[in-house]
C-alpha cells in the first residue's frame, strides 16, 4: 500500500515543477536562440539554466549557464554586433555568437549593447520571450 500511495502522490510532487522553454527567432526558424529553464522540485528556489545556439546547417550548440533564482526570472537578451549576442539574469552575463555557435569566454565591460527583449515566467509559470519596446524581435 506504501508504494502505490507514493506513486499516487508523486504527480502532485512534481506538478509545481518548471521545465520551459522559449525561443528568439533571428532570421527564421533556422537560427535562433532558445531559452531552457527548469526547475527540478517544486520547492527549490534555483532554477538550471540552459541556451541552445543554432544556425542551421552549419551549427548547433547547447550551454550550460548554471542556476538562476526562481524569483523574478528575467534573462535579458541584447544584441552586441551582427550574430553577438548578450544574455544577463541578474549580475550574471553570458555573451554568445551565432556564427559558428560558440560561448565566447567573458563579456567585455565596454560593449555596446541593443537591448531586444527578455524570456521571463508568466503568470502560468510558462517560459515567454517578450521584445523590447521599439525593437523588432520575434519569438517562438
Amino acid at each position: 500500500m506504501t508504494k502505490r500511495a507514493l506513486s499516487l502522490l508523486l504527480p502532485l510532487l512534481l506538478a509545481g515543477c518548471v521545465n520551459e522553454t522559449a525561443s528568439y527567432a533571428i532570421d527564421g526558424s533556422d537560427h535562433a536562440l532558445t531559452v531552457i529553464v527548469t526547475q527540478d522540485y517544486f520547492w527549490s528556489k534555483q532554477a538550471g539554466l540552459r541556451l541552445i545556439a543554432s544556425r542551421l546547417p552549419d551549427c548547433q550548440r547547447q550551454f550550460d549557464l548554471g542556476k538562476t533564482p526562481m524569483a523574478d526570472l528575467n534573462i535579458e537578451l541584447f544584441s552586441t554586433g551582427e550574430d553577438s549576442f548578450l544574455l544577463r539574469s541578474g549580475d550574471d552575463m553570458w555573451q554568445v555568437e551565432t556564427q559558428n555557435c560558440t560561448k565566447l569566454p567573458s563579456v567585455s565591460e565596454n560593449v555596446q549593447a541593443q537591448p531586444i527583449g527578455v524570456f521571463h515566467l508568466d503568470g502560468s509559470k510558462k517560459l515567454v520571450f517578450e521584445p523590447a519596446e521599439g525593437a523588432v524581435a520575434s519569438s517562438q
